[in-house]
Formats: C-alpha cells, sequence, structure tokens
C-alpha cells in the first residue's frame, strides 16, 4: 500500500485569507490538534516576514508533538548574495526546525520581470540555497513557485529549474499551481513530464482558482506524487488552497493508499470544525465528508432507502470520517424521515399510527405558512411531542410588551420588555432591558421563569437568524426567525413565523426553553 505524505500549510498559506487572522497562541492549538490528526509536515509560517511567525517557531519548539514536523518556510537567496550570508535562509535556520521549505521562481517571466536576473543566475541561486541548507536541516523541500505556468511556456527552462534543486540534494521537488488555474488533464500531462526527468520524490502544491484543487491533488497522486500540500477546510488566499478535509480520504478511502490511520481519520470533522472555530468562521455544511450536511437526507424516498441499507445514498459511512447521518424534516417528508426522527429522540411511533399521518399533515402545513423544521429539529421534536400527548405546559403566557425608546441623535435606542406569565397559578411580573427588543424579551422571559426553573440560567442563545418570507410586501413582509440555544451539554434549533418580528422571536425563545424543560424530563 503507497503512503501519501500530507503536508499542512494552514498556519501560512490558511492564514492568508481574507478575514483569517491566526495569533501566536491560535498558531499553536492548530498545531497540536494538527498533530493529533497524524499530518506528517506542519508548516509554521515564514519567519523572515514577520515577528509574529518567530515568535511561534520559538514557542513550538517547546511542544511535544507524537508525529509532526515543524516546517519553517522561505525563499531562495537574494541575488548578488551568498547563501551563506542572506538573512532570509539565516532566519529560517534559527528557527531551529528540522524541515525547511524554500520557494524559487521557475517561470522565466518572473525570473526576467520580478527577480531581473539572467536565467542562468537564477539556476545557480537555486543551487545554491538548495545545497547549503541541506547541509544544516534535516530535510529540504523545494517548492517550483507558478511552475505548471512556467512549464507551459519554457518547458526546458522549467525542467531546469527543477533539475537545479534535486542536483543540490532537495528532498521534494513541490510542483506549484501558483495561480490556481489549471485543470487535472493538464496537470497529469505535465506531471507525467516531469516523471520523466526528475527521480527526486515530487509533491504538488495547488490552489482553487477555477475549482479545480481537489481534483488536481488526486490526479497528481495517481500519477505518482508523494507529498500533497494543503490547507483545513481549503483556507488560502483568493480562492483558497487544497482542501486537506477532501483530499486526505479521498486518497484512504476512494484510491486505497494510506495517509493517516483509521483512527486518526474519524478526528477529521472534529479537526475541519476546531479551525473555523480558531478562525472565527462559520462552519461550511455542504462541505463534502465532513459538514453538518454531508450525510443528511431530506426526501422521504431516500429515507426510506438508507433506513433499509445507508449504502444506497451514502458512498462512505459516515463514521468514518467522525461524522454522522442526519434526517432532515421539511414538507418533502415522508413517513419515513418521521418515523426515523422519532427513533433519534426515543419516541415510540408506528408506521401505520393515525398520529403519524397527524405529524405529516400539521408539519406540511406548517411549512406552506413559512416555518422550516431543517434547522429547527427541537422545534420539530415539540411538534411530534404534542401529537402524540406527551408536551407539557410549563407556562402560561398572560402578556408582554415591548418598548423601544430613542432619546437622542447619535445614541443607541434603549430596548424594553415587559411580561407576565403563569406557573402553576402563581402570576410573575417582569422586566428587562437588552441590546435591542429581541434581547430585552428575551431577558425578560427569562428572568420571570428562572425563579421556578433554575436550570434555565444554563441555556444560551448563540445565533438568530431573521429571513423574509414574502417578496414584495417591504416593512410587512411575513418572517422567519431561527434561534439556536444551548447548554453545557448539546445545541438545539428552533422556529417561529409572524408578519410580526417580535411574535416570531418570542415563538422560536419558548420553543427554545420548553425544549430544555421536557429535555430534562422535569414533572
Amino acid at each position: 500500500m503507497r503512503t501519501i505524505e500530507i503536508y499542512d500549510t494552514t498556519l501560512r498559506d490558511g492564514a492568508q485569507s481574507e478575514d483569517v487572522s491566526f495569533s501566536v497562541e491560535d498558531k499553536l492549538r492548530i498545531t497540536e490538534k494538527l498533530d493529533e490528526l497524524g499530518v506528517q509536515y506542519i508548516e509554521g509560517g515564514y519567519p523572515g516576514s514577520n515577528p509574529r511567525d518567530i515568535e511561534y517557531f520559538k514557542k513550538v519548539a517547546k511542544c511535544r508533538l507524537a508525529q509532526a514536523k515543524i516546517v519553517a518556510f522561505g525563499s531562495t537567496h537574494r541575488p548578488k548574495k551568498k547563501a551563506s550570508r542572506d538573512e532570509t535562509l539565516k532566519a529560517l535556520l534559527d528557527t531551529g526546525t528540522p524541515v525547511v521549505t524554500i520557494f524559487g521562481k521557475t517561470w522565466d517571466f518572473h525570473v526576467r520581470e520580478a527577480l531581473k536576473v539572467p536565467l542562468k543566475e537564477n539556476l545557480d541561486i537555486i543551487h545554491n540555497s538548495v545545497a547549503y541548507l541541506r547541509k544544516h536541516t534535516d530535510k529540504v523541500f523545494f517548492d517550483a513557485e507558478h511552475f505548471f505556468d512556467g512549464y507551459r511556456h519554457n518547458p526546458e527552462y522549467a525542467l531546469k529549474c527543477l533539475e537545479a534543486a534535486q542536483d543540490a540534494g532537495a528532498d521534494c521537488l513541490v510542483l506549484c499551481d501558483t495561480n490556481g488555474g489549471c485543470t487535472p488533464t493538464v496537470i497529469r500531462d505535465v506531471v507525467r513530464q516531469v516523471k520523466k526527468s526528475c527521480t527526486a520524490p515530487l509533491g504538488i502544491h495547488v490552489h482553487n482558482d477555477s475549482d479545480c484543487a481537489v481534483a488536481n491533488s488526486i490526479v497528481s497522486v495517481e500519477e505518482g506524487i508523494t507529498q500533497v500540500q494543503g490547507t483545513i477546510n481549503g483556507l488560502g488566499e483568493r480562492c483558497g488552497n487544497a482542501n486537506l478535509i477532501s483530499i486526505i480520504p479521498n486518497i484512504q478511502l476512494k484510491l486505497g493508499m494510506k495517509c493517516l490511520t483509521h483512527e486518526q481519520l474519524m478526528k477529521l470533522r472534529d479537526v475541519s470544525r476546531f479551525v473555523t472555530e480558531i478562525a472565527n468562521l462559520r462552519h461550511f455544511k455542504r462541505q463534502p465528508y465532513t459538514g453538518d450536511s454531508a450525510f443528511a437526507h431530506k426526501a422521504g424516498m431516500h429515507v426510506s432507502a438508507i433506513r433499509k441499507s445507508p449504502e444506497t445514498y451514502e458512498h462512505i459511512r459516515p463514521d468514518l470520517v467522525g461524522n454522522s447521518q442526519r434526517i432532515l424534516i421539511s414538507d418533502l417528508a415522508g413517513r419515513a424521515n418521521i418515523l426515523r426522527k422519532a427513533e433519534e429522540v426515543g419516541i415510540k411511533l408506528e408506521s401505520d399510527s393515525a398520529q403519524l399521518q397527524d405529524i405529516i399533515t400539521r408539519l406540511k402545513e406548517l411549512e406552506s405558512q413559512g416555518f422550516q423544521f431543517e434547522g429547527a429539529e427541537a422545534s420539530f421534536e415539540l411538534l411530534m411531542k404534542k401529537a402524540l400527548g406527551l408536551h407539557k405546559r410549563f407556562f402560561d403566557l398572560v402578556g408582554f410588551r415591548v418598548i423601544i425608546e430613542k432619546r437622542k441623535e447619535g445614541e443607541e435606542p434603549l430596548s424594553e420588555a415587559t411580561i407576565m406569565v403563569k406557573v402553576s397559578g402563581h402570576i410573575e411580573h417582569t422586566a428587562a432591558t437588552g441590546r435591542g427588543p429581541v434581547n430585552a424579551l428575551d431577558n425578560a422571559l427569562r428572568k420571570a421563569l428562572e425563579k421556578f426553573y433554575p436550570l434555565l440560567r444554563d441555556v444560551k442563545l448563540h445565533d438568530y437568524k431573521v429571513r423574509v418570507l414574502t417578496a414584495g410586501k417591504g416593512t410587512t413582509a411575513q418572517v422567519r426567525v431561527l434561534v439556536e440555544s444551548g447548554d453545557k451539554d448539546s445545541r438545539w434549533g428552533t422556529v417561529g413565523v409572524s408578519e410580526n418580528i417580535i411574535e416570531a422571536s418570542y415563538q422560536a425563545l419558548v420553543d427554545s426553553i420548553e425544549y430544555k424543560l421536557l429535555k430534562e424530563e422535569l414533572p
């Protein structure tokens, strides 16, 4: 079985993504997570470019990593300077990493226009840089920048650049599609030609500007590449880098080659979500293999089939990559969806029962009004329990009022909510302020109920979304509010729909509270 080396560059290339900025502590935490995943190489940064990366290399040297080797990244030495006296190469060696990666120009256009040196001098720069570093480190990888563009314009010279690095002792020649514009056919053909000229191990580093980065990486592996570079979740400049979250399982589960252990592969979803959280980005629901929607089923026919055999609509077992199967509830749902969802939450429901038909009918009525339960599974569970007589009322609303007051131009408006509820015959009347009317109403409702149900203090509101449902009606449009709440153990979604955004929000907030109380099985 062939083994493919995984080279992660999330901490450098990934950090160049728009809206992403990793602190030193962020980078250290991600390093530990990548080591747990089992990647062979972690590119920590460019020590010659900023103080943050210098600090990272100092701190990561004290980390006890089980497998991964830390890599320092930089460029070849500058023209008119000797390798032994070049500040960039010195900075790389000062990191003390066992592996160093340097990039060099392989497109003659860049050599003439960017470096402004003769083509022969660039070959000497590549050779001398690799040879010097090779004397002082365990391994040196050479990133052939813009290689595929260079090969298209001047294949003879591009190959000479690789040969210069190979002759100097480079441990891996990494072919870079730096502009990200190549297609798999081009990548395949060029890799085949390179293999005829070079004997050193080859790597691939591609960007995703043509949305082909994963495919380009896979065809490279099929053609004999032994090292794949990429980032977690495809983070990177412009359209991003090759996405290791897709590449790793494709190599292991589709090509039958090895890059991680089975146990490590099962951590893939966890690592994907961890990096997303550290980067302060939203999780991509439709990400292959690890996204929430990767193994989510909505159509009734599909659900009926996977209940008999998951392989009918799932290309792998979700648990192989740490994911799980989900059944979505919508107006497309059939009996199989409802039965499967009932099983998941421990509700006994017979396939020929009148209650099942009642649930289906009620579901389709509500969705025709604008309700959506795909992101509000807690609200759907409450719907089922109401139909089956398993729902409990913990309080009754007597009434609420929300006041918004703006006292001065340039100042934030003041929001205050007053609410009255009845709990076991007792009337509780309270008020609260908030950062906006919905937050004020949420605070007032909790304040009124926490006296009777202290465990509600554990519930936090994590996300709040509003969607306009009826176009063309302006401020009288019907809206749907989706609320995500959670406690220390889990998260759940609830929904409300109304032409009044406060009323829709109240519906979703009440469902969230009732779900928590029912979850705890309070009497």
